[in-house]
């Protein structure tokens, strides 16, 4: 899979990352959850991002 660097919090790619993959999804690079009472498939993972990073994607029309 090819991913496309749309918007981090940081320049050196161990933060908060938000990227387009070449299948025309998005994939989120993000602190993983750990304590909540979901259901998680072991195939998935619950990562947090910051609200901020979803909000300059959209606002530079990233996505």
């Amino acid at each position: 899979m090819e991913l496309t660097r749309l918007v981090g919090s940081c320049d050196e790619g161990e933060c908060p990352t938000l990227y387009l993959t070449d299948r025309g999804t998005l994939a989120v690079q993000g602190e993983r959850v750990s304590e909540h009472d979901l259901r998680i498939p072991a195939h998935e993972a619950l990562v947090e991002v910051p609200v901020e990073l979803i909000r300059k994607a959209v606002h530079d029309n990233l996505i």
